[in-house]
């Protein structure tokens, strides 16, 4: 993050992912969780689905739904959130590309 002052005011630039930002462990895993998991909720309101409707159809728990929905998807694996996303209807691509970097990077592009 890069840090400067406006009027008087620190400002910190995001490096574009808020869980490095914060110093978490594993940031670009959550960040690729909390895209899966956004979705997950366009995909609900797209079909009108209630947490009860979209959990059978997800082939999980409803608490678990809630969990998601409140930001909690700590216990969800990211194939699990990719397989709910298919059970919605979705298809989802793996690319796997060299990198020019000595350690590769995760992203979750949606379109």
């Amino acid at each position: 993050m890069k840090k400067s002052v406006i009027n008087g005011v620190e400002v910190w630039e995001s490096s574009g992912n808020v869980f490095a930002d914060l110093g978490l462990p594993d940031a670009e895993k959550l960040k690729i969780k909390s895209g899966l998991v956004i979705e997950i909720r366009k995909a609900m309101r797209r079909l009108g689905l209630t947490q009860q409707e979209a959990a059978r159809r997800m082939g999980i728990t409803q608490p678990k739904i809630s969990d998601m929905m409140r930001g909690n998807f700590s216990n969800i694996s990211e194939r699990k959130l990719m397989d709910c996303l298919n059970r919605l209807g979705y298809d989802i691509e793996i690319k796997v590309k060299p990198t020019a970097e000595p350690v590769g990077h995760l992203v979750l592009a949606v379109v």
